[in-house]
């Protein structure tokens, strides 16, 4: 079966060429289809310069494979996207129809193991000879954006050039990294977008191997948010625990005996990517690995902790894929059906709390309006960022705008021009309903 193919975790470093098999490339791989991590044996991090020189190779090599810029950061470096599919990846509204995936690769300049995996993995795709990942990648095309944040891993920040944290921007979207992935979510439509991240552990309470989360915000649909939570607990944590790695979900502290002592971070802020996916109607999930020793061997080498922060985010992808792979239906029933429900629907609009959280009367709108005016000087400023959160807008003659709350990105127009968000980008004229 194609997801217990895909959720092999094999990461081919300096040496003998990995085994043939589902999913991976063959063992006579050029050295131009080597990454930089892979060529140090997983002694040095692939170099932006050696990510723009493999996938060149790549896509010169594998007719699956494309690469595109789909923008610059503010220090003038491509964001790229990588698509793959089979017998070539499809045209972007043939995606937007159909089953896709997006990765999303070291938002954080800081955390390198995401972008390795994701530059792998989209090599394995390509190149692989498995019958079974061909034919998946008819019917599902998989996009990367290996590096989100090149100017941070140019500088090894977690913030961009600018010092943002680019995870922290998918709402208001400031910054040229956000834009683009909210862009790509808008005219792709992708089911899932897999976040890969990485974490420094607190010893014997905060200390797993790999981390993950789905979609906190109380304002998601219910089926795309239960069926992220089966990605995170059924199929991710369980793929990375079979490979001999330790799991949890992000932000729980943990006894001695595995029991949660205490939630330090992941909430339903909306403007954390893992929750503004999932309010663009896709299936959303952060995983983080961890970048501490886990062991003395990793101690005294770290070229071995570096292959396995890379090798559990590889494993991760491999388990969404696979999960994407058995219950492509019902996902794809799940994220076509919940825009439409958000157009359809005049329900409670919670402007904080999580699944796990109640927000309190006050943080609630209980009878949200049906729209909000923008006055022309709101309605100019804030037309790039409406437009690219995928929000319809209808001008008058005079410069200023109503926006309806009755479209697919409803909570996000509440989530942005409301008085009560936590992080409004204008606060507009509310509208009743009449």
């Amino acid at each position: 079966m194609l997801a217990g193919a895909l959720a092999v975790t094999t990461v081919a470093l300096a040496g003998p060429a990995a085994a043939d098999g589902p999913g991976l490339p063959g063992p006579a791989v050029p050295g131009g289809l080597r990454t930089g991590f892979e060529a140090s044996g997983g002694a040095a991090w692939t170099t932006l310069e050696q990510e723009q020189q493999f996938l060149q190779a790549l896509d010169a090599a594998s007719a699956r494979l494309t690469v595109t810029e789909v923008g610059r950061t503010a220090q003038d470096r491509p964001l790229q996207l990588v698509a793959v599919g089979t017998p070539q990846p499809p045209a972007a509204e043939a995606i937007a129809r159909g089953s896709s995936v997006l990765f999303t690769c070291t938002q954080h300049g800081d955390e390198p193991s995401g972008r390795e995996a994701c530059l792998t993995l989209a090599r394995d795709l390509a190149t692989t000879t498995d019958p079974a990942t061909a034919e998946f990648l008819r019917t599902t095309t998989v996009l990367f954006v290996p590096t989100v944040n090149p100017d941070g891993v140019a500088a090894n920040t977690r913030e961009n050039s600018q010092g943002v944290d680019v995870n922290r921007d998918h709402l208001l979207l400031r910054t040229a990294e956000a834009q683009v992935i909210a862009q790509l979510q808008r005219d792709l439509r992708p089911d899932v977008v897999h976040d890969l991240h990485e974490y420094g552990p607190t010893p014997d309470s905060y200390d797993r191997d790999l981390i993950a989360l789905w979609p906190r915000n109380r304002n998601l649909d219910q089926r795309v948010h239960d069926l992220s939570r089966d990605l995170t607990e059924q199929e991710v944590l369980p793929a990375v625990e079979a490979g001999g790695n330790s799991t949890g979900i992000y932000g729980y502290r943990y006894d001695p005996d595995g029991n949660v002592v205490a939630q330090l971070a992941g909430d339903g802020q909306e403007r954390i990517l893992r929750n503004t996916a999932g309010l663009r109607h896709s299936l959303g999930i952060l995983v983080e690995a961890s970048n501490a020793p886990a062991s003395e061997l990793e101690e005294a080498n770290p070229a071995l902790l570096n292959q396995r922060r890379v090798s559990t985010q590889v494993t991760a992808a491999r388990a969404t894929l696979g999960m994407v792979d058995e219950r492509r239906a019902e996902i794809a029933d799940a994220t076509a059906a919940s825009p439409a429900r958000s157009a359809a629907e005049r329900t409670t609009v919670a402007f904080a709390g999580a699944d796990n959280a109640l927000p309190t009367p006050d943080q609630v709108a209980f009878d949200p309006p049906c729209g909000y005016d923008l006055t022309a000087a709101q309605a100019a400023e804030t037309a790039q960022t409406l437009a690219l959160q995928g929000i319809r807008t209808e001008p008058r003659a005079d410069g200023s705008a109503f926006v309806p709350a009755a479209q697919e990105a409803r909570d996000l127009v509440h989530l942005l021009l409301d008085e009560r968000a936590q992080e409004p980008l204008t606060v507009a004229t509310p509208v009743a309903c009449s």
